[in-house]
């Protein structure tokens, strides 16, 4: 087992960030592992497997997001005004699973590894690399 942490910043409030190279330099260095775990530490971030080839997929799936889950509408906000961050972290999901084989990631053709940040900008996101044999 290996473990290893990248460090995400994000410049907007819901951002979807692209993990995928660093990932695969941490993966490259460990051709045994099987199956990569991914886990984005924070209550108002996520990790997503999503195309990367077309940029506006980014935005079409926080607007969708922004449309199912408006800000400022929940009884959470009055506490600290996140809630809909918390929402959108907690449908994306924390984790994700990834088959790994020679040292490269098993990902589709178009497919990439996206850190979510529901309630930036933040200079300290973190997503957790379990790497399993």
């Amino acid at each position: 087992m290996h473990r290893d942490i990248i460090t995400v910043s994000s410049d907007h409030r819901q951002e979807l960030i692209d993990v995928t190279e660093e990932l695969r330099s941490i993966v490259r260095d460990h051709p045994r592992a099987q199956v990569a775990v991914l886990f984005a530490k924070g209550a108002t971030s996520a990790v997503m497997v999503q195309e990367n080839w077309d940029p506006s997929i980014r935005t079409d799936i926080v607007d969708c997001l922004d449309k199912l889950i408006p800000q400022g509408r929940w009884r959470h906000d009055q506490v600290d005004g996140n809630a809909d961050a918390h929402i959108k972290s907690g449908i994306v999901g924390p984790s994700e699973s990834i088959p790994l084989e020679n040292g490269e990631l098993l990902l589709g053709r178009w497919q990439n590894i996206f850190f979510c940040d529901f309630d930036g900008p933040r200079t300290d996101r973190q997503l957790i690399v379990t790497l399993l044999p």
